[in-house]
């Protein structure tokens, strides 16, 4: 499928300021494929590393950061000969191996000839724990799931991005009914690029669930998996609330219906960890409308969007019956989605 970030990527690879690039984004939300797939596209060939329980890799990396070296140990790992100009080198799941990311910072300085791309699904957690990050010395950029217009393209209805592209509003109109199916189809399939091509594949909204609800297990045993058992026990409560926090018409986060009683240094913690991890988005009000909007942001009034609206209407229970029918009890919690689908 296409992703809109393959022309940023290209303008990334030709800019004569070009430093490393580090890819941001939550898991399952297609960095790998993207990474391989640019490379694949835009360079004679690719090295790719993955840290992931890659002791080999990780003792290359606690030497020095001798950029030959370096270079030469990749070369041996992916038995690809890496060439300045011709080879993308790709450093998957990096934050296993955190002076990997430290030696970007001298990629950057010693041999920018070199196109390299960093990611790593947990990389905001490992960096919130303390990982040297190499500031300045790398360019930055974030994947996220696909967006409605990216869907359409998926799923064969670029005509569709035309007309909308086209701004006839009266041609639009009269296509009224095939935009609102699309959008109900992208309200419970979402973006996330497993669940995206299963749907073009299977056509089958069960299938569409059951991927949906794998993918937030997925999510879920990584709480367990990078956070202590109390900070894990904290995830799951703020995760589980996010369908209801934005189905009531609350103008905020309210911690009291978390759990009865909590406060804001309860979940901070929790909340912050979710954020760097990519899996929801923290929008701020504002006590007016004036600019800039930085200066009238209200830190302690925000509200919380999970990075997906297909897994927001798995984790809600929605059946896709609801979404196509709109029937009166879907009033309350289509706001939220149409909230969600905006943040997108």
């Amino acid at each position: 499928m296409e992703r809109l970030i393959f022309s940023k990527l290209e303008q990334w690879k030709n800019s004569p300021a070009r430093k490393p690039l580090v890819l941001r984004g939550a898991r399952q939300v297609g960095k790998t494929w993207v990474m391989k797939e640019f490379g694949k596209r835009y360079f004679k060939n690719v090295a790719y590393v993955n840290f992931d329980n890659n002791s080999a890799m990780k003792t290359v990396f606690e030497g020095d950061f001798d950029i030959s070296r370096l270079v030469l140990a990749i070369s041996a790992e992916t038995g690809i000969s890496v060439k300045a100009g011709e080879t993308l080198i790709i450093f998957d799941e990096v934050q296993e191996v955190p002076r990997a990311l430290s030696s970007l910072k001298y990629f950057c300085e010693d041999a920018p000839e070199y196109a390299v791309i960093a990611a790593g699904s947990q990389m905001g957690v490992a960096l919130h724990q303390g990982t040297n990050f190499p500031v300045g010395k790398v360019d930055l950029l974030n994947l996220y799931p696909l967006s409605f217009t990216e869907f359409l393209m998926a799923t064969e209805n670029e005509q569709l991005i035309s007309v909308l592209q086209s701004c006839d509003w009266n041609l639009i109109c009269s296509l009224k009914a095939r935009f609102i199916r699309r959008m109900k189809e992208y309200f419970y399939v979402g973006g996330m690029p497993q669940v995206v091509q299963n749907f073009i594949d299977e056509q089958d909204w069960n299938q569409v669930r059951k991927i949906q609800k794998t993918l937030l297990e997925v999510y879920q045993q990584d709480f367990s998996k990078y956070a202590s058992a109390e900070l894990c026990a904290r995830l799951n409560l703020v995760w589980n609330s996010i369908p209801a926090q934005l189905s009531k018409e609350n103008k905020k986060f309210i911690y009291g219906q978390i759990k009865k009683g909590s406060r804001a240094k309860d979940f901070a913690l929790a909340i912050q960890w979710l954020s760097d991890c990519g899996l929801i988005h923290l929008v701020h009000g504002l006590s007016k409308p004036g600019y800039p909007l930085k200066a009238y942001e209200e830190l302690d009034a925000f509200k919380i969007y999970m990075n997906d609206i297909g897994l927001l209407c798995a984790l809600g229970e929605t059946d896709i019956k609801t979404i196509l029918d709109e029937n009166a009890f879907f009033v309350e919690f289509k706001g939220a989605l149409t909230e969600q689908f905006v943040l997108q």
